[in-house]
């Protein structure tokens, strides 16, 4: 490999003179630059690719920023989660996966498990986290199946699991079209466990439905789009009486969160996107004009593992996983010279790894906060 570095090398300067001799003859000439410009660029690809093994370019690896006086050993404990050991030695914990080294003894490699012992090495000046007895002894290619269920998690899956499935943004069109409650038994306006709801409009064949409630509708901050309705599972319902009089279909109340009432829209019942693991990382898509516009709650301020809404999904490519940095908006503050007023920049104030991603908003749980912040102030690619 060396040899090959220095016969591109010694191939770099040769054409390199020729080059500047083909320049001066073509100067004299009085041929366009453009022509000569256009040949360097063709000349500087040829020799990336001649360069690069196998004509691949190297990807840049993210460079990575130990904090200061991180531990050279560390058990976990039951309670951990990858992101807090994560944050425990780097500035920026969504890097993980650069500083992990993934153990081959293990069916699911990046998977940590309490008890594990980690030690904290240098391989060629670049730091990485290890399992004990991973740089002692030469490991077996056997493979070690662990339960997933052991493993600790990368963020509370507590925190996140009783919101997926309570909440949930529908496309207004949607909304509109789904079946609703126009009565409960005996003309009652609300109805609990084991009561009969009366529903119209019921064009779905499925028997067992989800009955929610329009709570907010979610809005741009920067174009005015309505980027969906935030909803709230209230309970369940099952078929009963596909028509009854008037078209009306019966269904029994299953389990309720809240009380049914007359109008409330029922949805076929799907599957909640909860996963067992949550992997962190950076964007792959340049995140611009993103906000928070919501937080669970109806909070004022928002705090480490709130939840809160962003008006960017599926539609500008952001991912389950993905980690944005939050910006507290600057304040406005007047000039003393000309009397008008400034806005300040932005202050980075925390973290968010989003969970839950929707067409065109998606929700993330805020992970790090230095400062309080609230709704309207910026995500951007961390």
């Amino acid at each position: 490999m060396l040899a090959e570095v220095n016969n591109g090398v010694n191939t770099l300067e040769e054409t390199n003179r020729l080059t500047r001799l083909m320049a001066g003859k073509l100067t004299r000439a009085g041929l366009d630059r453009s022509l000569y410009g256009a040949r360097l660029s063709t000349l500087f690809v040829w020799l990336v690719l001649i360069l690069t093994p196998a004509g691949a370019i190297a990807q840049e690896q993210p460079r990575l920023t130990l904090n200061p006086e991180v531990p050279l050993t560390y058990r976990v404990e039951p309670g951990d989660t990858l992101w807090d050991i994560a944050a425990l030695y780097l500035r920026d914990p969504w890097q993980w996966q650069a500083l992990w080294a993934e153990n081959p003894q293990i069916e699911n490699p990046h998977l940590i498990f309490p008890g594990d012992v980690l030690r904290l090495l240098w391989e060629d000046g670049v730091p990485r986290l290890v399992r004990q007895g991973q740089a002692d002894i030469k490991l077996s290619p056997a493979l070690r199946a662990s339960p997933l269920t052991l493993a600790i998690p990368v963020i509370p899956r507590e925190q996140i699991a009783p919101f997926l499935q309570d909440h949930s943004v529908v496309e207004p069109a949607e909304l509109a079209s789904l079946a609703y409650v126009v009565s409960g038994e005996s003309g009652r306006l609300m109805s609990g466990v084991g009561d009969t709801i009366f529903v119209k409009d019921m064009l779905s064949e499925a028997v067992d439905y989800r009955l929610i409630r329009p709570a907010s509708a979610l809005e741009d901050p920067v174009t005015g789009e309505n980027l969906g309705t935030l909803v709230l599972d209230l309970g369940g319902a099952s078929v009963r009486d596909p028509r009854g009089d008037d078209e009306l279909a019966a269904l029994v109340v299953t389990d309720i969160r809240q009380e049914i009432r007359v109008g409330d829209r029922l949805r076929p019942v799907g599957e909640t996107d909860l996963r067992m693991r949550y992997l962190p990382h950076a964007p792959e898509v340049t995140v611009e004009d993103g906000f928070m516009i919501a937080v669970a709650g109806g909070l004022t301020q928002i705090g480490p593992m709130d939840i809160v809404a962003v008006n960017r999904g599926a539609r500008e490519s952001l991912r389950v996983g993905d980690v944005l940095a939050i910006e507290q908006t600057g304040p406005s503050v007047e000039d003393p010279v000309t009397g008008g007023r400034i806005r300040l920049p932005d202050t980075r104030a925390g973290v968010l790894m989003v969970f839950a991603v929707h067409d065109r908003a998606s929700f993330g749980l805020v992970l790090e906060a230095n400062r309080a912040m609230r709704v309207g102030d910026s995500v951007v690619n961390p």
